[in-house]
């Protein structure tokens, strides 16, 4: 589905132009160039590239940068705060995290109709979600070395982030009590508060019975650290299979961080085994993931990593739910589609939750 939608980018782009100034003193002869999409954009967000060009003290300036804005229309998730993401990577980036600079942020709606923030755009390469990078693309035509290569440096990007002093960094504002105490009661308040939401009302007996058992299952004792939230390779930029960049910060929270290690693993194999592909050869084992995600960071993930499995099963499941009806929304699905409680993510999820 191609983003954005319902944006007039010429308007956007003049607008742009219009407010860089105010951002960039001294700058003259400002133009804003090559406005549009990123190329397989994902469904929650509202992305712009452009090219921004200038001169200053007499020498052109040339910088490539993205725009990310919160999303109009039919969103996705109940609440999109752009403030959040831009502090999360503006502060992980004092730590050596491989983030994008952050250059501006801004709250007013008059600008662009939303909040948005814009930050240095990246080059490398991202593998791809629609198709899945199991079936075709550059990782599908890379060596089993270097897909493992990739993987492992993900999994380094990934670690960095949850070694870090989160406190200390100021990341208790993802601390959101309206859903419970820090850390799994409060994701687990947030996706039930979603699954109500998403379904307007209407049951979903898979999706409540797997949040039953979530809730009765939970583990005990677990250590709390800052979570990425949508940690996956489909989220990252690579170069030469390094990482350099670690994007999509909309699910950032607090908690035990194996719950990104699931997800980092649970995605990849919803990209393969749930839709019926076989996964590449080279990406590392589950026991090899789990064995050098531990040695990165200290900490246990082996004890509740199939627990975390389940709850990240579960939240895409809740994540579809909106996605499909923003396909309807769009005009993309028929509206008497069952595509929003029948789909790969559902399928997965019963599968994976009966053994």
């Amino acid at each position: 589905m191609p983003q954005p939608h319902e944006r007039d980018l010429e308007k956007t782009r003049a607008d742009l132009a219009a407010w860089l100034p105010s951002r960039l003193a001294g700058a003259s002869n400002l133009e804003v160039r090559s406005l549009g999409g990123p190329e397989n954009t994902g469904f929650s967000s509202d992305t712009l590239m452009y090219d921004l060009n200038w001169t200053e003290n007499g020498a052109h300036r040339h910088e490539p940068v993205v725009v990310r804005l919160r999303p109009g229309g039919y969103q996705v998730f109940p609440e999109y705060d752009i403030t959040i993401q831009y502090r999360c990577m503006d502060i992980l980036r004092t730590q050596g995290v491989p983030v994008p600079k952050m250059m501006w942020l801004e709250e007013d709606e008059s600008v662009l109709g939303a909040p948005f923030y814009v930050m240095e755009r990246l080059d490398g390469d991202i593998p791809p979600d629609r198709p899945p990078y199991h079936m075709e693309g550059w990782l599908l035509d890379s060596t089993p070395d270097q897909r493992r290569t990739l993987w492992m440096s993900g999994l380094e990007a990934m670690a960095q982030i949850h070694t870090c002093d989160w406190k200390a960094l100021g990341f208790d504002f993802l601390d959101d009590r309206r859903y419970g105490a820090v850390g799994l009661d409060q994701q687990l308040g947030y996706y039930e508060y979603f699954l109500g939401w998403a379904m307007e009302g209407k049951p979903f007996p898979l999706a409540e019975k797997v949040l039953a058992w979530l809730r009765a299952n939970k583990p005990v004792d677990e250590p709390t650290r800052l979570c990425w939230g949508d940690s996956r390779i489909g989220n990252q930029i690579f170069r030469d299979y390094q990482c350099v960049a670690v994007l999509d910060w909309e699910m950032a929270t607090l908690g035990n961080p194996a719950r990104d290690l699931a997800w980092y693993m649970y995605l990849d194999r919803h990209h393969s085994e749930g839709i019926g592909v076989e996964r590449m050869a080279g990406l590392p084992t589950r026991e090899e993931t789990v064995r050098y995600w531990e040695s990165l960071t200290g900490l246990d993930g082996a004890s509740t990593v199939d627990y975390y499995e389940i709850f990240s099963a579960f939240c895409f499941t809740v994540i579809m739910i909106r996605v499909a009806k923003q396909m309807k929304y769009y005009e993309l699905l028929p509206e008497d589609s069952d595509f929003d409680v029948n789909n790969t993510a559902s399928g997965f999820l019963e599968r994976i939750f009966n053994g």
